[in-house]
């Protein structure tokens, strides 16, 4: 155990799916997630925990201190976006591995007397990269989807969620674990922490979600016979409604609100055809609610009348709305204690992204951490965080654990 096994460890996986910039593509249930996911399966056995696999495709490095107790769970998810960076997600559960170790290291040694188990997660399809929604396999843990649902998904191809877990071997049958808390760390994926010289962030909130899925429906035709005035082109309709998407943010204060539209569909995409049907989502964040309402009712003004324009027909449905989640004060102090403990400088933060904990903090107390991001970039091959800002926060993650499997966070006991 040590740093240097962690680095090695971190190091190891990133080349699971290496791309030729020092990223990583390593999408949900893919054949470069599978060689993830059976590294993660040989760390358990290596150690003689117990591997659970449920049906939505998590796994669960389970540690048994307390025979029938509850787990406190720890951890992340190890697929990527598309050209995606080596530490989003395989950081927080590297580091939770080795945080676990650590702290079975000290149960054994101490002949200590905990009050909880503990186990390490992967969380399936976080990204929603290959799968939409994302937050998948945490969510249908939490009960905030339905598992049957969720694997009838399909990607671009048509593979569903099922068809995929089933081609990789991990779609499983194992009960999942109860659980008495979260705790997660990852990278900020923004430059706060950078910008003030912090080492570690206490999340305390996270942004309100909204995403649109939007249908543009036009008439394919000819695009050297068809005369301009008789077409119904859905692509020229879809990227007036890309930049209304984008512009949207304008009627708000600055950094009250962002927006984009990340994935975009043209069929039947053929270089002779006008196109006949354009599918998009567009994603609203904001600390406010409001404010996303506000934007939805003017992007959803805007758009009929882009489609009375064009005279075709556009359908706009609300999807994957998350509310503001408020992670636990006493998690909160647990993760600035734990920094004093340390010598890490500490501040609280919120999160615009979504992350596993959001659904984990709808069930259970949760505890959610950030490292800096260099340039806070993220979601790409230039993401980056150092090898010196990756062991503080394992060993901040070391702590809590230690603090929440002797009831840190937990209901006093009856």
């Amino acid at each position: 155990m040590g740093a240097t096994d962690f680095l090695n460890d971190f190091h190891h996986v990133a080349t699971f799916g290496a791309t030729p910039n020092n990223g990583v593509d390593r999408q949900a249930a893919t054949d470069e997630d599978k060689l993830s996911r059976d590294w993660f399966a040989a760390f358990a056995a290596q150690r003689g925990w117990e591997l659970r696999i449920d049906a939505i495709g998590n796994m669960f490095a389970l540690i048994e201190f307390v025979p029938d107790a509850p787990y406190v769970l720890i951890g992340s998810h190890l697929d990527s976006q598309p050209l995606g960076g080596r530490f989003d997600g395989a950081y927080g559960v590297i580091a939770a591995l080795h945080a676990a170790e650590s702290v079975a290291a000290r149960v054994a040694d101490e002949r200590a007397s905990v009050r909880f188990n503990l186990a390490v997660v992967n969380w399936f399809n976080e990204e929603g990269g290959r799968f939409a929604p994302s937050i998948m396999g945490s969510s249908v843990f939490a009960g905030l989807m339905d598992e049957g649902e969720m694997l009838q998904v399909r990607d671009l191809a048509g593979v569903s969620v099922a068809e995929a877990l089933d081609t990789i071997g991990y779609r499983g049958t194992d009960p999942r674990p109860v659980a008495a808390g979260y705790a997660e760390i990852h990278i900020e994926q923004g430059r706060i922490l950078e910008r003030e010289g912090i080492d570690l962030g206490a999340v305390d909130y996270s942004w309100y979600t909204q995403k649109l899925d939007i249908e543009v429906l036009g008439e394919q035709s000819h695009t050297g016979a068809t005369a301009m005035a008789d077409r119904h082109d859905a692509l020229v309709a879809a990227s007036k409604i890309v930049l209304l998407v984008h512009d949207v943010t304008e009627k708000f204060e600055d950094e009250a609100i962002v927006s984009s539209v990340g994935r975009f569909t043209v069929e039947p995409n053929s270089p002779i055809v006008v196109a006949r049907r354009v599918h998009l989502v567009a994603d609203l964040r904001s600390a406010s609610p409001e404010i996303v309402a506000a934007a939805r009712a003017s992007l959803l003004e805007d758009i009929a009348e882009i489609a009375e324009h064009h005279d075709i027909t556009i359908n706009v449905r609300d999807f994957d709305i998350r509310d503001i989640q408020r992670y636990p004060q006493a998690g909160i102090e647990l993760t600035e204690k734990v920094a004093a403990d340390l010598g890490l400088t500490v501040r609280p933060i919120r999160t615009m992204a979504g992350h596993d904990s959001v659904a984990l903090n709808r069930i259970v107390p949760t505890v959610m951490m950030f490292i800096p991001s260099v340039d806070g970039v993220s979601h790409c091959e230039r993401e980056f965080s150092t090898d010196e800002q990756m062991l503080a926060g394992m060993n901040a993650m070391t702590a809590v654990a230690w603090e929440m499997v002797n009831g840190a966070l937990a209901e006093p006991a009856a």
